[in-house]
């Protein structure tokens, strides 16, 4: 199937004026202008002047951890009864049938990084998964992505209840070093096992087997810190193990984005809609992306859902746009930037040849208040609208 007749906005690299998606076994085959059409004989699609974008990425949310309008029942987000808890898959407790899902594709969102909450400083695995289908397992970009960290504030509050520790942010620190020793000495004692035969393997331990990915720098850690101290903590440990890692939320980030931009921090920011509803909220500012942005931070955009809907993508990047972020910049951010931060801009992000055929048709600006695509394409099979 090739795709005529229609503006294409790819992320990466220019605006295409009057181009030709051509679309083959669920990924993008070729990506020009019309004047470049391959003489195929396969079917076209007359998209009649739409504008074409690739689908967006949510970098950080939880959906289908906790489920749309239920109570304890749909509320698998938090293991809230060990602070250390690497070892759990987000993947485990994804409910794909949550009117969620439905909500993000009608609202362009095809991609999303999910997981496990904040309560626990070690909270467990996150996997990129598509918006479209009826099982987990046929939906997985990767998996897992990320190992989700978390300070200051929530684990405090969630483990003072229990008048357990953390309850400070020392212990906080402490708790996610001890973890990462512990998995540090046990994959250097598998190591000295396999090289000698006289040395015994380390008794398995699945928290440790969860953090190797991470320390082997397989998948980055997505690392949810408001404050700017929570911040510099995060950066502290990521660099003392050696792994990669991306900033969540980072609501006073702004406040510090020249030190930011100089360590090479990446920041995934948001929910940008919402109240100053606890202390460590006191910074939110709608203009903080884009001074992030403009400070040279790489920057992308969640809704962390169901904190903000996640229909409510597009709307968080066109707000950040209207109160300062530069729009390309705005754009990227729930796209090819996005994707960057999950490692996953091999297959999604934007509209290049032997990406996943995830499109999006716009009548108009995606980013402007009130837009719905007229279309949405997943693996190139068209899941919502029309063309």
């Amino acid at each position: 199937m090739i795709l005529v007749n229609l503006s294409i906005y790819p992320a990466a690299g220019k605006p295409i004026g009057d181009g030709f998606i051509q679309i083959e076994d669920g990924r993008i085959k070729a990506v020009g202008s019309r004047a470049d059409l391959p003489r195929t004989g396969e079917e076209t699609v007359d998209c009649k002047g739409k504008r074409a974008y690739p689908g967006f990425v949510d970098p950080h949310c939880h959906l289908g951890m906790w489920e749309d309008s239920l109570g304890f029942e749909g509320d698998d987000g938090n293991e809230m009864t060990d602070p250390s808890t690497p070892h759990l898959r987000g993947i485990d407790a994804i409910n794909v049938l949550d009117r969620g899902f439905s909500e993000a594709l009608e609202a362009g969102v095809t991609t999303v990084m999910t997981g496990p909450g904040s309560a626990n400083p070690l909270a467990g695995q996150f996997c990129a998964v598509k918006t479209y289908g009826r099982c987990i397992d046929d939906m997985v970009v990767r998996a897992p992505a990320a190992m989700k960290f978390a300070f200051g504030e929530n684990p405090k509050s969630v483990y003072n209840e229990k008048n357990q520790t953390p309850i400070t942010r020392m212990a906080t620190a402490a708790i996610i070093r001890e973890q990462l020793y512990k998995a540090k000495r046990y994959i250097e004692d598998l190591q000295k096992a396999g090289e000698d035969e006289d040395a015994d393997e380390p008794e398995f331990d699945l928290k440790c087997e969860a953090l190797i990915p991470l320390l082997r720098g397989e998948i980055p850690a997505q690392m949810h810190a408001h404050r700017a101290d929570d911040i510099f903590t995060a950066v502290r440990i990521a660099k003392e193990f050696g792994f990669s890692y991306t900033i969540v939320h980072g609501t006073q980030g702004h406040e510090v984005a020249d030190l930011l931009a100089a360590r090479q921090v990446p920041v995934i920011a948001g929910p940008v809609i919402g109240s100053r509803s606890k202390p460590e909220l006191r910074a939110l500012d709608l203009a903080g992306a884009g001074k992030l942005a403009a400070a040279g931070v790489r920057t992308a955009i969640c809704t962390d859902h169901p904190e903000v809907p996640i229909g409510m993508l597009a709307l968080s990047a066109g707000l950040c746009h209207q109160n300062g972020m530069d729009y390309d910049a705005a754009l990227r951010a729930i796209t090819i930037t996005a994707a960057g931060l999950c490692g996953i801009a091999n297959r999604v992000g934007s509209l290049e040849a032997g990406k996943d055929a995830d499109i999006l048709l716009y009548s108009g600006d995606p980013l402007a208040l009130g837009a719905k695509p007229d279309a949405v394409l997943v693996n190139g099979v068209l899941v919502r609208g029309s063309f």
